[in-house]
């Protein structure tokens, strides 16, 4: 069974390696699925939301103010985030429009110069003789195959421009959605009184499931073990949360 598995997934791959298939991804770009950004508002939202709630707890306080300091933080911190996450990418967005100028503004100026940068970048990759030649001939025909060699082997930048609005909405809804699970008890309770029991236990319970849950998604995107992943992130929320609810009972008693 496992054997068919692989062998499904070798021809699957085999498939997507026909010429003009090959032919139509490289002409579109890598996809953009602003993975990083969901997985970064997520963790962040579920971290600091139950942080808070155990925080909280710890102290002894009424859920009353879980809920208003947890939606405060869904709203002020998501939205922050978001607004980090949408500047941070428009920024990445505008340096690489300023480094295609500048490279540009020096081809124009300086062709020997950069003609001789692309020499060497592909003699690092193993180019020698009429070979090397042949390459840097065909490279520098060409001003904007010349100056995305230059982007992506001298700068290290990528030549794909990302989306800032769409960046910075996955990391607010990311961050929201994952966020809300650790209110999630206390505001069921708050709209049906007495409907969960032990409120606090349920929110550590679901909690570390979402946590669980984003860090499997992260894993199955990055191929890296789904379990393993699941488990760090747990790991990562759970210290944080010991360390909130440490923090509420210490100021309880200091307080008290």
């Amino acid at each position: 069974m496992e054997n068919s598995g692989t062998e499904n997934n070798i021809e699957h791959v085999k498939a997507h390696h026909h010429p003009h298939l090959i032919a139509k991804r490289l002409a579109d770009g890598p996809d953009s699925i602003y993975l990083k950004e969901f997985i970064y508002g997520a963790v962040d939202g579920a971290i600091t939301t139950f942080a808070i709630v155990a925080g909280v707890a710890g102290a002894g306080m009424s859920a009353g103010v879980i809920i208003i300091l947890g939606f405060a933080n869904l709203l002020a911190d998501g939205f922050s985030m978001a607004v980090s996450n949408f500047l941070s990418i428009r920024a990445e967005n505008q340096h690489r429009v300023n480094v295609r100028q500048m490279e540009l503004e020096e081809i124009e100026h300086f062709p020997e110069g950069e003609k001789e940068e692309v020499r060497q970048i592909f003699a690092m990759k193993g180019f020698e003789g009429q070979l090397l030649e042949d390459a840097v001939e065909v490279i520098t025909s060409d001003t904007e195959k010349w100056v995305d060699t230059m982007l992506q082997e001298e700068h290290g930048m990528t030549l794909q421009e990302h989306n800032a609005v769409k960046g910075g909405l996955a990391t607010f809804c990311a961050f929201s959605l994952v966020g809300f699970v650790p209110l999630g008890t206390y505001v069921a309770n708050w709209i049906w009184p007495g409907l969960v029991a032990n409120p606090f236990g349920w929110s550590i319970g679901l909690t570390g499931i979402a946590f669980f849950w984003v860090g499997a998604v992260k894993g199955k995107f990055v191929s890296h073990y789904w379990l393993l992943s699941g488990l760090e992130t747990v790991a990562v929320g759970s210290i944080a949360a010991s360390i909130a609810y440490g923090i509420g009972v210490l100021l309880k008693d200091l307080v008290g």
